[in-house]
Protein backbone atom coordinates (compact mmCIF):
# COMPACT_ATOMS: atom_id res chain seq x y z
CA UNK A 1 0.00 0.00 0.00
CA UNK A 2 2.83 2.41 0.87
CA UNK A 3 4.32 1.85 -2.58
CA UNK A 4 1.02 2.67 -4.29
CA UNK A 5 0.39 5.77 -2.17
CA UNK A 6 3.91 7.02 -2.88
CA UNK A 7 3.44 6.49 -6.62
CA UNK A 8 0.01 8.14 -6.70
CA UNK A 9 1.25 11.15 -4.73
CA UNK A 10 3.92 11.87 -7.36
CA UNK A 11 3.68 9.57 -10.37
CA UNK A 12 7.26 9.90 -11.49
CA UNK A 13 9.34 7.06 -12.75
CA UNK A 14 8.52 3.72 -11.17
CA UNK A 15 12.20 2.81 -11.13
CA UNK A 16 13.06 5.92 -9.10
CA UNK A 17 10.28 5.24 -6.62
CA UNK A 18 11.45 1.63 -6.38
CA UNK A 19 14.99 2.75 -5.56
CA UNK A 20 13.65 5.22 -2.99
CA UNK A 21 11.64 2.47 -1.28
CA UNK A 22 14.10 -0.37 -1.80
CA UNK A 23 12.07 -2.44 -4.27
CA UNK A 24 12.24 -3.16 -8.00
CA UNK A 25 10.36 -1.25 -10.70
CA UNK A 26 8.36 -4.43 -11.37
CA UNK A 27 7.25 -4.52 -7.72
CA UNK A 28 6.11 -0.90 -7.94
CA UNK A 29 4.16 -1.67 -11.13
CA UNK A 30 2.48 -4.80 -9.72
CA UNK A 31 1.64 -3.10 -6.43
CA UNK A 32 0.07 -0.05 -8.08
CA UNK A 33 -1.91 -2.29 -10.45
CA UNK A 34 -3.25 -4.51 -7.65
CA UNK A 35 -4.16 -1.68 -5.29
CA UNK A 36 -5.86 0.45 -7.95
CA UNK A 37 -7.77 -2.55 -9.34
CA UNK A 38 -8.93 -3.44 -5.83
CA UNK A 39 -10.17 0.11 -5.25
CA UNK A 40 -11.97 0.16 -8.60
CA UNK A 41 -13.58 -3.24 -7.90
CA UNK A 42 -15.06 -1.89 -4.66
CA UNK A 43 -15.85 1.62 -5.89
CA UNK A 44 -19.58 0.96 -6.30
CA UNK A 45 -19.73 0.16 -2.60
CA UNK A 46 -17.68 3.18 -1.50
CA UNK A 47 -18.63 5.91 -3.96
CA UNK A 48 -22.22 7.11 -3.83
CA UNK A 49 -23.51 9.98 -5.93
CA UNK A 50 -26.57 12.01 -4.95
CA UNK A 51 -29.69 10.81 -6.74
CA UNK A 52 -32.16 13.50 -5.72
CA UNK A 53 -31.99 17.28 -5.67
CA UNK A 54 -32.19 17.23 -1.86
CA UNK A 55 -29.21 14.83 -1.63
CA UNK A 56 -27.25 17.00 -4.07
CA UNK A 57 -27.88 20.17 -2.08
CA UNK A 58 -26.93 18.41 1.16
CA UNK A 59 -23.70 17.12 -0.39
CA UNK A 60 -22.83 20.64 -1.56
CA UNK A 61 -23.51 22.02 1.90
CA UNK A 62 -21.27 19.40 3.54
CA UNK A 63 -18.39 19.95 1.09
CA UNK A 64 -18.62 23.72 1.45
CA UNK A 65 -18.50 23.49 5.24
CA UNK A 66 -15.67 20.92 5.28
CA UNK A 67 -13.46 22.76 2.82
CA UNK A 68 -14.50 26.34 3.60
CA UNK A 69 -15.46 27.06 -0.02
CA UNK A 70 -16.36 30.63 -0.76
CA UNK A 71 -19.62 31.38 -2.52
CA UNK A 72 -18.96 31.94 -6.23
CA UNK A 73 -20.19 35.13 -7.78
CA UNK A 74 -22.24 34.43 -10.88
Amino acid sequence: MKICLRYLSDPGYQQGIGKELGVSQATVSRTVDRVVNSIVAQSNEWIKFPTTNHELMEAKRIWKSMLNFRQQLV
